[in-house]
């Protein structure tokens, strides 16, 4: 493999501070959602990886059930890491999460001590590693005592299996309770991990966005494409190679309403005036948010980065033009 020089590896990346932490990430992380799983091409995963690398793009983020199969991508993963990047793992943010359905039986879900220390123990060996920098608590659980949750991650930093923790898909009332536990228990608790786009604003309606930068914490977003809806992808209707067309697990031909095909196409001509694609204005309009600490991205071939990286050199944007955003994304479009 080829890498660019190290002295030059970092030029084209911006970094930012977790939260207050001491703790930097790069604008923009690599996702292994979709793209690494077994029915995935190994030497392509490998492309993508050392491309990213390449950019600076430094956090490269997983799940313990991202596949298919579930724990296929934190095995893939792990092989590239030891084979390729095992010299480089000290200038590498890895992060893996537990929370959603892992195994069968009453241990294999959700947020009890059980799961989460055993599911991070498998990640581990998965990843072919003694430690992830950040690992997340995927989800919140009504059931279980969050101080059972957050007790959970605190023994796994103590273990010194994680250096910081994170939470994810957590609301603001929720997360206000979790960070007062961790702090009093002064454990690293750094960033939250949420869904945000032009066309996804929960986090700005359930108060994590405004908690998260009030408490000092990091937010890092994923799906900023919300899906590939926000992309020149769909404007002349469903390619038959697009992920609507050959993959319904995540998205499905009904949201590509009439109505979502006119909200993308006048973002589009917002884009065009800015002189970006509709993707980089996507990125660039999470990038501008002071809240926002790093935006993810999932590549299924290298170029893709070198695309999306493009959003880094416009992420300003005028009143105007946010407010014409925001129109069309609530379907007030004039």
């Amino acid at each position: 493999m080829s890498y660019v020089p190290a002295e030059n590896r970092y030029e084209s990346m911006q970094y930012k501070r977790c939260g207050e932490s001491g703790l930097l990430l790069p604008a923009v992380s690599l996702g292994m959602w979709h793209n690494f799983g077994d029915t995935a091409s190994y030497e392509n995963m490998k492309q993508i990886c050392f491309r990213a690398f390449d950019l600076g793009i430094t956090c490269f983020d997983l799940a313990n059930n991202y596949g298919p199969a579930y724990g296929a991508a934190e095995r893939n993963v792990g092989r590239i890491l030891k084979e390729e990047f095992k010299s480089h793992r000290d200038e590498l943010i890895v992060t893996t999460k537990a929370g959603y359905d892992m195994w069968p039986g009453p241990y294999g879900n959700w947020g009890s001590r059980k799961y989460l220390i055993a599911s991070l123990d498998q990640s581990l060996v998965r990843l072919q590693l003694d430690y992830v920098d950040i690992f997340y608590h995927h989800r919140m659980d009504p059931n279980t005592p969050l101080e059972e949750t957050m007790g959970a991650l605190e023994q796994i930093v103590r273990s010194g299996k994680a250096l910081y923790v994170g939470l994810s898909n957590y609301d603001g009332p929720t997360l206000e309770k979790a960070a007062k536990i961790l702090t009093e228990r002064h454990v690293p608790f750094v960033i939250n991990q949420n869904r945000y786009s032009i066309f996804d604003r929960t986090v700005e309606e359930n108060g994590l966005l405004e908690t998260a930068y009030r408490l000092k914490k990091g937010v890092i977003t994923f799906s900023p494409l919300a899906q590939g809806l926000l992309t020149n992808r769909y404007l002349d209707g469903i390619p038959q190679d697009s992920r609507i067309a050959r993959d319904h697990r995540f998205l499905k031909e009904s949201a590509l309403t009439p109505e979502k095909l006119s909200q993308i196409r006048a973002l589009n001509a917002i884009a065009k005036r800015r002189g970006q694609t509709l993707a980089e204005m996507a990125l660039a309009w999470l990038l501008a948010k002071r809240e926002v600490t790093s935006v993810l991205i999932g590549a299924s071939k290298p170029s893709q980065i070198d695309d999306d990286i493009k959003a880094l050199s416009n992420t300003a944007f005028t009143k105007e033009e946010l407010l014409e955003i925001d129109a069309i994304s609530n379907g007030k479009m004039a």
